[in-house]
């Protein structure tokens, strides 16, 4: 696989595994190219069915416990927001009306998930927008509120269904945990093309529970 081929990136600063995966987007092999995607998970989840992990009362606990040990074991560093989940509008809408560069993306993930911030804090928001000279106009933008949009749309037609996402030539590597497996793509890996990584996809659908 040609790796100077762009990856789309997809992410929502509410997920603090895509705050990992971020923490490790240096180890894709040099000349890779990201497109850097915020889009709103819960709009994903709304679209799939779904449910986030916080939603759900013990594995909330659990995914906490998880990604501080995964930050643990991996030696990132990650301060717990005061509150989880929260609203991740505000850090989209910020990150779209300033350009989604690495910088800027960099920044609002440490902000929340190395700083322990979330947009609930009005005055410590006003602060990174004043750091980053942004004004709150900027975000209510109409063309800001319509790019946010645009990009679950293409995420959810990429069949992205949650964060982080990365969209390599149409294949779909989600979480944190499929980094390797991302990487080991990007590098020719022959698995991929494999009688049995290709046949996952055509494997029939047996019993299904009731809704």
């Amino acid at each position: 696989m040609n790796t100077a081929k762009p990856i789309a990136w997809y992410f929502d600063f509410i997920s603090p595994f895509a705050y990992l995966q971020h923490e490790h987007l240096s180890r894709l092999p040099s000349g890779t190219r990201i497109e850097y995607k915020p889009v709103l998970l819960a709009a994903l989840l709304n679209h799939w069915d779904g449910k986030g992990p916080a939603e759900i009362v013990p594995k909330r606990q659990w995914t906490y416990e998880h990604c501080l040990w995964l930050a643990h074991r991996h030696g990132i560093p990650m301060t717990m927001p005061p509150e989880h989940p929260f609203n991740p509008l505000p850090l989209l809408r910020l990150s779209i009306a300033l350009g989604n560069t690495p910088e800027v993306v960099r920044r609002l993930f440490h902000w929340v998930w190395r700083e322990g911030n979330t947009p609930a804090d009005a005055a410590g928001f006003q602060a990174l927008l004043q750091e980053l000279h942004a004004t709150p106009d900027m975000l209510d933008a109409a063309e800001v509120k319509q790019q946010l949009r645009g990009i679950g749309e293409q995420a959810i037609a990429a069949n992205v269904f949650g964060v982080p996402t990365a969209v390599v030539d149409n294949r779909v590597f989600w979480g944190f945990d499929s980094t390797d497996m991302l990487l080991a793509c990007l590098a020719g890996d022959p698995f991929f093309q494999s009688p049995s990584y290709l046949q996952a996809a055509d494997r029939p659908v047996g019993v299904q529970r009731r809704t």
